[in-house]
């Protein structure tokens, strides 16, 4: 390892970064000459809500091509159910066991971020949200937590280390304020050596009153304030979200909006999107539960064969009408059906490439038809 507690790409592209068992059942296997030719899915048998957002695939592409395996997946941006297989993996089992590890945690962490954003996007209906919530994670993972929330639906990420295409977006930490005699000093410094395509967004909780300083900043040109009000300060948060835009319109500034941050959830953002105008949200994006995938076995020598709690026998979903199905991977396909898991590597040549602009679009696209959905 470097200068940080950081696992490099090396090992884990080398299988080096795996539960230890994994290794140690290899060289048993080795050395009892086995080595069977198994089909391996990718399924969660719970979510934390009635759907999830399929993403990680771009990573485990990546990981596995160059090794003699087939692989069929749902499309990056995929929303799916619980007990529906996501990915599917058939090769001989020592080719790829080490990897188990590396392609669970590609697709657990992804999932689970994008799927938070998904929700969270939904429940705000018009209004902007944005990913504030890389400091809540390893820097060594921003891009991928902003590439999956931005998948899931978010307007811009705040990470400057963001994949490229991403809008990136910010206001003013706290402590910028408290850098200068009084927030007006701060306020209008930012106004005036900001670039021109920033957003004039002032942060107006740190000194004092929501309310009063909203309007100072306002007549310091403000065009949106942002509250972020500390939790012991909070009391009824909605009043003091109708305080400050009351206060802005008897003052003649109905045009500056109001950016509403600090620990949201999913529930704030219900309760607020009449009164609030734009989200930042962290942790509930960027802490959210990771989806739980398992990778198991469901065919051995071309035979179904599964433990106790799974179905054995490589399957297909299809999409028939609005409704999912998920069928025998050899039966007739439903009528009009759709077959939502497709190739993406055979024989060790990555078929496709994800892109995370289509995959974006993937569940931008099911939003509406989900709303009823959780």
């Amino acid at each position: 390892m470097g200068r940080f507690q950081i696992v490099g790409e090396d090992a884990i592209r080398s299988g080096k970064c795996t539960d230890i068992y994994f290794q140690r059942v290899a060289g048993v296997l080795e050395a009892d000459g086995i080595n069977p030719h198994v089909t391996m899915e990718v399924t969660a048998a719970a979510l934390p809500d009635p759907w999830g957002v399929f993403c990680g695939l771009d990573d485990v592409i990546r990981l596995l091509e160059g090794l003699p395996v087939d692989v069929d997946a749902m499309p990056e941006g995929s929303v799916f159910s619980a007990n529906e297989p996501v990915l599917r993996i058939s090769g001989r089992y020592r080719d790829f066991a080490v990897y188990e590890t590396a392609i669970l945690g590609f697709l657990c962490h992804a999932s689970g971020v994008a799927s938070a954003a998904a929700h969270i996007r939904l429940a705000a209906r018009d209004r902007p949200v944005f990913s504030f919530g890389s400091r809540r994670q390893h820097p060594a993972i921003a891009a991928m937590i902003e590439r999956a929330a931005w998948i899931g639906g978010v307007d811009a990420a705040s990470n400057t280390c963001a994949p490229e295409g991403i809008p990136l977006a910010g206001t003013m930490p706290h402590a910028f304020v408290m850098c200068y005699p009084q927030p007006e000093d701060a306020w209008r410094a930012f106004a005036r050596e900001a670039g021109p395509e920033v957003p004039r967004i002032m942060l107006c909780d740190t000194l004092s009153d929501e309310k009063v300083e909203a309007v100072r900043a306002a007549e310091c040109g403000a065009t949106a304030v942002r509250l972020d009000t500390p939790r012991s300060r909070r009391g009824d948060m909605r009043a003091i979200i109708e305080e400050v835009r009351w206060e802005l319109d008897v003052h003649g500034y109905s045009d500056v909006k109001i950016f509403l941050s600090g620990g949201l959830s999913r529930e704030d953002v219900v309760a607020y999107r009449d009164v609030a105008d734009a989200f930042g949200i962290g942790g509930a994006i960027a802490n959210a539960p990771v989806i739980d995938f398992s990778l198991d076995i469901v065919e051995i020598e071309r035979r179904p064969y599964a433990k106790r709690g799974k179905r054995s026998g490589a399957k297909q979903v299809y999409e028939v009408a609005g409704r999912r199905v998920t069928l025998p991977l050899g039966a007739p396909a439903p009528e009009g059906g759709v077959g939502l898991l497709v190739p993406c590597i055979r024989g060790g040549v990555a078929l496709v490439r994800p892109k995370m602009e289509d995959a974006r679009e993937r569940v931008l696209s099911r939003l509406s038809t989900l709303a009823g959905e959780g």
